[in-house]
């Protein structure tokens, strides 16, 4: 794993917990729809990012397969 893929995991993974901090705080239905969609949207690039990377280092970031 290259050093920028472990810098957009760690990217993807704290714009997922902000995402999450928003979901736990929202106000609307329609603001946590929307969060949701985000978070998952941005677990599927962390996935993706995941993939591209050799199997040990994908055992390393359990955070994506939330």
């Amino acid at each position: 794993m290259t050093e920028l893929q472990r810098l957009l995991i760690r990217g993807s993974e704290k714009v997922i917990g902000h995402y999450q901090f928003l979901l736990d705080t929202a106000k609307s239905e329609h603001e946590r729809e929307l969060l949701k969609r985000r978070i998952e949207k941005e677990r599927r690039m962390l996935n993706d990012l995941l993939q591209g990377s050799d199997p040990s280092a994908r055992a390393a970031w359990p955070a994506a397969t939330n």
